[in-house]
């Protein structure tokens, strides 16, 4: 295939026409092309099935964060490290500022070897242009038609839409301009171009069917249409596109813009955190409120996934559960499915058998001792991750107050509240989504020791304490975790789930119903305070949050609902949704645009990253009869081990330099 890589390829460039000679019989097949595939124009868009098959290459190219190459990062923000041997990895020379390593690096998957954004965008953006400009030439209905628009629409704001989250406003291209026509087309604000896609996604939402098994067309591959976009991925990428434009920074730049380009530099980003744009998200929030609503009514196949475990820390699922929250992010003994379940709403194409176990299946855990499999390549979370998810009591443990991140004052002031925490059992009482997703010290590791070595079969039960064993830099974690939340801890040598006949399975949904929850409570919140609703929905903007908390909440770990000292102010309300949305959506490589868009990017404390250190004050042999999260510690405290340089022209990433100079309107990034 190749690849426009830049601005001048973007207008001009020629394309291989694919036309849509599959059966469509299995996501494989689909996506799928042989040489025999490429016919002339006239072929390619004389027919629904023709015309499709031109549509599907679009989703071939959707990247896949966690398979980018070898060994992604995805986890930008004050979330994730690498160990060493992965400092060359984007998330790191993020935390360096070194933003132009993005073009450059091909383990990124915003330019990576394999499927990436810039690449693949620029091509896909043209295809879909290219597309609407041929819809006169197909012989069909006018639903096949309808069906045809609604994705090159979709896909046209998508597109665009991912890249000015990252580069900010861009020129909004709705032509495939050849070689004797090219436009010198000046950067657009993000509001501006945010509202390019909002017409689009709009466009989209009124074309596509809400069930694609249900038309005509669909029906001959009824069954095997779940990776295809629909109306309610429309809706949901319409508001959730005018959250971001209604976001702080969006807000920021739209009154500082400059002929297209914002200039912030050397504006202080202090106290404009909680500053929306009311206008664009009282629009998200009827857009939300409208999805939620479908959600709701089961007019929709999406829903919540269950949140019942036999035993959560073995991800073991409860028998009389109907669906399971771990197959949002992977899927094993289940015969290679995508992961997803109900709950993801977008996806890109079927990520294909065997791919996690080259390499992303064994990035999540301690090399010591080849305890998991090939290089010494470790993505493990920060202990600033770790500190967001609260008590089970539904308070934060800890709250930024004057710029430092100090202990909740109602953990020592309220009795209520002060007998569930403890600096001596820091595991105790937590969020459950604490025990699903991390790997902390005593945990039960390797289920399957047999045929181990003696050094291996010492980390049964993880040494995480300061100086055990797996806190050995280069092979270990420099926080005092790992994270199993999208690939199972027993992917290590002894129980080898990551071995071919265990069918695993992973992928990163782009959107799911949880995050839709979460942005209408952030723009609705923004609006209207906790307490308030959007005219299209019955559930409040604290509603929403509560449905997540309820979710994760059982009898053995019970989750309480949004505490009073939340619900006095929009602020404080903010401050919660922000921290459950860290929490709900924790690795799944959304936390730097957050950051980003809440002008939090360069403020402390987000820009230190810290670990966990503390003794271990059990024998060691206690872990194999008792919980670790009963554990008792000694002298837990936090530790930095680095700190973010980063200024205003770091809010965005830069442009590659090449496409900037091709006309004097296509500015680079300001500060770059």
């Amino acid at each position: 295939m190749k690849y426009y890589n830049n601005i001048k390829s973007l207008l001009c460039g020629s394309l291989l026409l694919m036309a849509g000679v599959v059966s469509l019989t299995s996501c494989n097949e689909w996506l799928d092309k042989d040489p025999e595939s490429i016919v002339a124009e006239d072929e390619a868009f004389k027919n629904f099935r023709n015309f499709q098959g031109y549509i599907e290459e679009i989703y071939s190219l959707i990247p896949n964060k966690e398979n980018a190459n070898y060994c992604s990062g995805w986890n930008m923000g004050d979330d994730a490290v690498h160990n060493p041997e992965g400092y060359a990895h984007i998330d790191h020379q993020v935390d360096l500022g070194n933003y132009r390593n993005w073009y450059t690096n091909s383990q990124c998957w915003l330019n990576g070897d394999r499927c990436s954004l810039w690449k693949s965008s620029w091509y896909s953006i043209r295809k879909c242009n290219m597309g609407i400009a041929n819809i006169k030439s197909l012989i069909g209905t006018d639903e096949e038609r309808d069906i045809l628009l609604g994705q090159m629409y979709f896909f046209r704001a998508w597109w665009h839409f991912e890249l000015i989250c990252y580069f900010g406003g861009l020129p909004y291209i709705d032509e495939a301009f050849d070689s004797e026509n090219i436009p010198e087309l000046p950067r657009l604000s993000f509001q501006e171009c945010a509202d390019r896609c909002a017409e689009d996604f709009q466009k989209a939402y009124e074309l596509l069917p809400l069930e694609w098994n249900e038309t005509l067309p669909g029906m001959e591959t009824s069954g095997k249409n779940d990776l295809r976009v629909n109306k309610f991925t429309a809706l949901c990428y319409l508001g959730k596109c005018y959250l971001w434009a209604g976001s702080p920074l969006m807000k920021e730049f739209e009154k500082t813009k400059n002929d297209g380009v914002a200039q912030l530099l050397g504006a202080s980003t202090n106290g404009k955190t909680y500053d929306y744009d009311l206008e664009y998200c009282q629009k998200a929030a009827e857009v939300f409120g409208k999805a939620l609503e479908m959600v709701g009514r089961k007019q929709v196949p999406y829903a919540l996934a269950e949140y019942k475990y036999a035993n959560i820390y073995d991800h073991e699922r409860d028998p009389n559960a109907e669906t399971n929250y771990s197959d949002i992010f992977y899927t094993v003994n289940q015969s290679w499915m995508m992961p997803g379940t109900t709950e993801a709403i977008f996806r890109g194409a079927y990520p294909g058998v065997n791919v996690a176990n080259w390499n992303n299946a064994k990035i999540f855990g301690p090399k010591v001792a080849g305890l998991v499999d090939h290089d010494n390549i470790i993505h493990h979370p920060t202990a600033n991750l770790v500190d967001q998810y609260g008590l089970a009591n539904g308070q934060p443990i800890y709250v930024v107050q004057d710029g430092k991140l100090v202990l909740n004052p109602v953990l020592e002031t309220d009795q209520e509240y002060k007998k569930d925490w403890s600096q001596d059992q820091p595991y105790k009482n937590r969020d459950p989504r604490f025990y699903h997703d991390f790997i902390f010290d005593g945990f039960h590791y390797v289920l399957q020791t047999e045929g181990l070595s003696a050094a291996q079969k010492k980390l049964e039960y993880c040494p995480l304490y300061t100086g055990g064993a797996e806190r050995e830099i280069a092979q270990g974690s420099s926080t005092g975790y790992f994270i199993q939340k999208l690939v199972p801890h027993q992917c290590n040598e002894g129980d080898r789930w990551y071995d071919y006949g265990y069918c695993l399975s992973t992928y990163i949904p782009y959107m799911r119903v949880a995050d839709i929850y979460l942005m209408y409570a952030e723009a609705q919140g923004a609006v209207g305070g906790p307490k308030s609703k959007s005219s299209t929905t019955t559930i409040s903007a604290v509603d929403a949050i509560n449905k997540l908390r309820d979710r994760v909440s059982s009898d053995e770990h019970p989750m309480a609902h949004v505490q009073p000292n939340f619900l006095d102010t929009k602020e404080h309300f903010l401050d919660e949704v922000r921290r459950e949305r860290a929490v709900e959506l924790s690795f799944e490589g959304f936390r730097w645009c957050d950051l980003q868009r809440w002008l939090l990017l360069t403020e402390a404390p987000y820009t230190t990253k810290y670990s966990h250190e503390f003794e271990r004050l059990q024998d060691d042999s206690w872990y194999k009869d008792h919980d670790p999260a009963e554990a008792r510690v000694g002298n837990f405290h936090r530790e930095e081990l680095i700190t973010r340089r980063l200024e205003s022209k770091h809010y965005w990433f830069p442009l590659p330099d090449r496409d900037t100079y091709l006309y004097e309107g296509f500015k680079q990034n300001p500060g770059w």
